[in-house]
Order: C-alpha cells, then sequence, then structure tokens
C-alpha cells in the first residue's frame, strides 16, 4: 500500500460449482467496477459441503477466455497447481494467454496440495513438491527468459530439457511470478529467488506480517531489495451495508459472522477498509478478495463503492 492507495484484486473459486459464463460475468464486472485483477483458484474438485455443480473448469482455459473477453484487468492463478501440468508445456500455454491477452497475465504456481482432486483424476502426487517446484519455478522462468535464437537446457532431479527453443515468448517483457504459502523456511527462500510477488492466504495480521519479514529477510539474504518483491494477503471477503446484509451474506456461503469477521475481511464497509489498513500495516501493498458468492454481483459494487473508493 502507498500514498494510501491498496490495490485490490477479485479471487474465485470455481471448483465450488461454476460455469465459464458465470466466471465471465463477474470478470467483467471486476473490470467494470474498476478492480485491478481477476484471479481464480486452480482445482479440479470441489471442498466442503458443496455440490461443484456443474463440475470444474480449467483454469489455463477459462484464463485464455477471458484474456479475449476483457481489456484492461489483469489475470492469473492463486495458485497453478505445479502436479497438474509439466513445467515446459505451463510455460508455453500462459506466454499464449499472455499474447491474447496483450500482456495482462501473472502467474501463481504453487506445489499443489489436495490429494484427493489427484486421485479423482488420476494425476501422480509426489510425495517431494517442494523440490519439484523449485525446479519448475527454474524452467519456466528459464524458457521466458531465454533469448530469441537461442536454446535452453535443463538437467535436474525430476526434469530434463535439451535444445529447447524456448518458445513461445510472452507479450510482457516478463511475467510477474507469484508464490505464497506460510512455510516458514523453504518458501521464503523460493519466493527471495524467483518470486515478483509473495501472497500469504488466509493469515492473520500477525501472522501475515511473519511471514512477510521473512521474505523480506530471504530476500535481503541474496541482494534483493525488499521493495522488489510486492507482499499481499489473500483474504475471504463478506461486507453487508447493515447487520441484515451481512447475515444474509455469510449464510449464503454457509459461514459464520463473527467466524468471518476473526478470519476475513467481514462486516460493514468501515469495518473492512479499517482491517485492510491493518494487513497495509503489517507490509501488504494487495489484497485478494476471496469472493465465494459468484452470483452476487451487488456485493462487488458495494466493495467497488464504499471500501475500494476510500483505498485509492
Amino acid at each position: 500500500m502507498q500514498d494510501g492507495v491498496m490495490d485490490l484484486r477479485i479471487f474465485t473459486e470455481p471448483q465450488q460449482g461454476a460455469t465459464y459464463d458465470t466466471l465471465l460475468t463477474v470478470a467483467k464486472a471486476t473490470e467494470d467496477l474498476g478492480f485491478d485483477a481477476f484471479f481464480r483458484s486452480d482445482h479440479y474438485l470441489k471442498m466442503g459441503d458443496v455440490s461443484g455443480l456443474p463440475g470444474p473448469t480449467d483454469a489455463w482455459i477459462t484464463l485464455a477466455g477471458l484474456a479475449r473477453e476483457t481489456k484492461r484487468i489483469r489475470l492469473g492463478t492463486l495458485m497453478t497447481a505445479g502436479t497438474f501440468r509439466l513445467p515446459g508445456v505451463l510455460a508455453i500455454q500462459v506466454a499464449q494467454v499472455d499474447q491474447m491477452s496483450g500482456g495482462r497475465v501473472e502467474l501463481g504456481l504453487g506445489a499443489g496440495w489436495y490429494e484427493e482432486e489427484h486421485k479423482a483424476y488420476g494425476i501422480p502426487f509426489p510425495k517431494e513438491k517442494i523440490g519439484r517446484l523449485e525446479e519448475q519455478l527454474e524452467i519456466v522462468t528459464g524458457l521466458w527468459a531465454t533469448e530469441s535464437g537461442k536454446t535452453f537446457d535443463f538437467r535436474g532431479s525430476y526434469y530434463e530439457l535439451a535444445d529447447s527453443p524456448a518458445l513461445p515468448k510472452p507479450a510482457q517483457a516478463k511475467i510477474p511470478v507469484l508464490i505464497g504459502g506460510t512455510g516458514a523456511t523453504r518458501t521464503p527462500r523460493l519466493a527471495a529467488r524467483f518470486a515478483d510477488e509473495f501472497n500469504m492466504p488466509f493469515g492473520s495480521v500477525e501472522d501475515s506480517g511473519r511471514q512477510f519479514a521473512r521474505v523480506r529477510d530471504a530476500a535481503a539474504e541474496i541482494g534483493r531489495e525488499a521493495d522488489e518483491i510486492t507482499l499481499s494477503a489473500a483474504l475471504v471477503v463478506c461486507v453487508g451495508s447493515d447487520d441484515q446484509e451481512l447475515a444474509r451474506r455469510a449464510a449464503a456461503i454457509g459461514r459464520e459472522v463473527d467466524e468471518l469477521r476473526a478470519n476475513g475481511l467481514a462486516g460493514s464497509p468501515a469495518e473492512v477498509v479499517d482491517k485492510i489498513g491493518r494487513y497495509a500495516e503489517a507490509g501488504a501493498g494487495r489484497i485478494y478478495l476471496q469472493v465465494l458468492d459468484l452470483h452476487d454481483l451487488d456485493h462487488l459494487e458495494l466493495i467497488s463503492a464504499q471500501v475500494q473508493a476510500q483505498l485509492s
């Protein structure tokens, strides 16, 4: 957060039940209402007590469609599961979507953690994921950074690439890479090495501040300036203009108001603005608003008019 300005991004969880058309409607509202970006999760199986119908949508196919149907907003993932895609294939996919969007894509890349969805769709779920993630980051960023006309080679413990033309190239000179998580040692080191942004998912103000400090310290150890890495938080959002509206929105997502107030950004617009300010004091310059009811566009309008307006 700089000069009182906080980036607010809309973050969706389509595995809970959403069609592409629903996501398109939310993305267009995100753009029209002045939010900075539309992000989505990368999961193939629902979580919790929901039907998940009509079933999952693929993150990068979704973003490819949105790339052609939006004009301004940034588009990305929190987080692409490293277990779902080979890194060379992922580099091609993300570069292509970046071209399709005119250079508006960001890649959040994580190790993958939800074992049940791997079982459900026949996706291997390796025990050693962080080491694989490190190699995936090396490969994806290395392919994009390879000078045109030259080739890229890589030999690691999990992946080998030989004589790759390292094509296609993204539209952006550098696609921003996001890394997130709560690990105290390896995660900050990966972020320091590869990340343009570090995201703390669903943490308290205090825990977020501690993790941000670890990332800054890890960056300093390898000679990176602290401000080279944007620090962000992802939090569920539930805002009401009065207590009745707040309770209705909490019930619609199967949550309790008090729990949401404690663990997310919930309450009146003034309450939410105040809590965002506390995350800003902890170091966050960007907030991902996890929107769980994708049919309540009035919610987005309220946040835009009475929360975002006070932060810009």
